[in-house]
């Protein structure tokens, strides 16, 4: 029976744990106060000591705990064995993951073959191994403990991305995170001797409460994972926007093989990644129009997204291109190339199955979970909730430090996935400078009906968790 890991053996497990992030993992976009609480000043003098050149974490960082207890018993991924304290540490500043997250580790709901993400991830797999027959080794077991340099590092997230902060991602502690996308994993498997792989997992990011938002999710990811809304432009993403349970692929090319093509490496790998996602997508939705639009990732070049008119739009399903030499050389792949994509199963599988709400693939309910079998793609799924949401209104007056996703985190740590949304309907500037928000919190069970006395004992809480960790008036 192996032993629960500890601090030092964790690091050792996930392999290569790295140096400090740079500064700006630790760093927010709003100016930080000038009269710090004491738990405040615990991260200053943390970052004096350690980050010289750092702004300190938000306020927030750390304080986000639900009460509800987390499981005692420790989760096994990937052969490793992970207590809950080894992931939520409450006298760790630099600390940022909640018993809500520790929660769904271990999970693995791709792993599950009468469940929609299996069965899409399965569908996917049979795609591969009739195309690339023997070729492709799929890693679907991973532990999703990284360090910083996996996740940031070696797929060259710029030192100054937004990604890197605590707003967008959990970390553990200073060098480990929760993986925000599974190519946290590709130089390890390439520096093993993979030239092709598929990569599938849940990973973690901090982010906004709707029907098609969930703080963990499972991507696919042929290496490395291209996570549209990381590493382009933020934006709000929508229902038809995929990403999630995310899955990754990767395809390695020696000189021999484009020698006799009449063209130079990158066109050939370009050529042959298009050719690779067009049969792909006509696997999952059959004879369908399809384009490329050209983009810019910073770990491949040139970059792609690959879209399918469906339903009567335009549904972007990947994104991919040709991967950046500077990887390829650091792994020990000099004079190769090759292609990498990268999608999210979620809301994929929203698509495919007609899934309405994000949170219905975290359901035990028999009137969800039987509505589906191994091997088949496609069944539509048939409401059975009815139940209609509950409205409340929350108004504060912000400071410097508040974020959105702050805000969620505290909303869900209480309510977990009974809240369905957190909007923002209203927001002014008084003469003072002083800046209000209005949100609307959406509470609705996909199960039962919500009492009255259960919703206002919701929002109470809410209301003074949020006043007290994000330091903010209410109105």
């Amino acid at each position: 029976m192996r032993p629960l890991i500890r601090t030092a053996c964790l690091r050792a497990r996930v392999r290569a744990m790295a140096t400090l992030p740079t500064t700006a993992a630790f760093s927010s976009t709003r100016a930080p106060s000038p009269c710090p609480s004491p738990s405040r000043a615990r991260r200053l003098l943390f970052a004096a000591r350690f980050l010289p050149s750092a702004p300190p974490p938000p306020a927030g960082a750390r304080a986000f705990r639900t009460s509800a207890a987390a499981a005692e018993a420790a989760v096994e991924v990937g052969g490793v064995k992970i207590a809950r304290e080894d992931v939520v540490k409450e006298d760790d500043p630099t600390n940022n993951v909640p018993d809500t997250i520790y929660s769904k580790i271990g999970l693995q709901l791709h792993r599950r073959d009468n469940h929609p993400l299996g069965i899409l991830k399965n569908t996917i797999y049979d795609y591969f191994d009739k195309s690339f027959p023997g070729q492709f080794v799929k890693f679907d077991d991973l532990c999703p403990l990284v360090s910083t340099k996996q996740n940031f590092d070696d797929v060259l997230v710029p030192a100054d991305h937004v990604s890197r902060s605590y707003n967008d991602t959990y970390y553990v502690d200073s060098q480990t995170v929760l993986r925000c996308h599974t190519s946290a994993h590709q130089a390890e498997l390439l520096r093993e001797g993979h030239r092709h792989f598929l990569v599938i997992g849940d990973v973690y990011r901090r982010d906004s409460i709707d029907s098609t938002h969930y703080p963990v999710f499972h991507q696919v990811t042929v290496f490395p994972r291209l996570y549209l809304n990381v590493f382009k432009t933020r934006y709000v993403m929508n229902s038809i926007d995929l990403s999630r349970i995310q899955m990754e692929g990767f395809r390695v090319f020696s000189p021999d093989d484009w020698s006799g093509s009449g063209m130079d490496g990158t066109a050939y790998a370009a050529t042959d990644l298009k050719k690779t996602l067009e049969g792909l997508a006509t696997h999952l939705f059959g004879a369908v129009e399809m384009r490329w639009v050209d983009t810019y990732f910073p770990f491949t070049n040139p970059s792609f997204e690959l879209e399918i008119y469906f339903q009567g739009d335009w549904l972007e399903v990947l994104g991919c291109g040709v991967t950046e030499q500077e990887i390829l050389k650091s792994n020990g792949r000099t004079d190769h190339v090759a292609w990498a994509f990268g999608l999210g199963l979620e809301r994929l599988a929203m698509v495919l199955f007609d899934i309405p709400d994000i949170r219905l693939f975290w359901s035990n309910d028999q009137r969800f979970t039987s509505q589906f079998s191994k091997g088949k793609l496609g069944v539509k799924f048939k409401p059975f909730s009815k139940f209609p949401p509950c409205y409340k209104d929350m108004s504060f007056w912000i400071n410097d430090e508040f974020t959105e996703n702050n805000l969620c985190e505290v909303v869900r740590g209480i309510a977990g996935d009974l809240v369905e949304e957190v909007k923002l309907i209203d927001n002014f500037t008084n003469k003072k400078g002083m800046t209000s928000h209005c949100y609307r919190i959406a509470y609705r069970s996909m199960e039962r009906s919500l009492t009255d006395e259960e919703i206002n004992d919701m929002q109470w809480n809410v209301r003074e968790e949020v006043k007290s960790k994000l330091r903010v008036e209410l109105r």
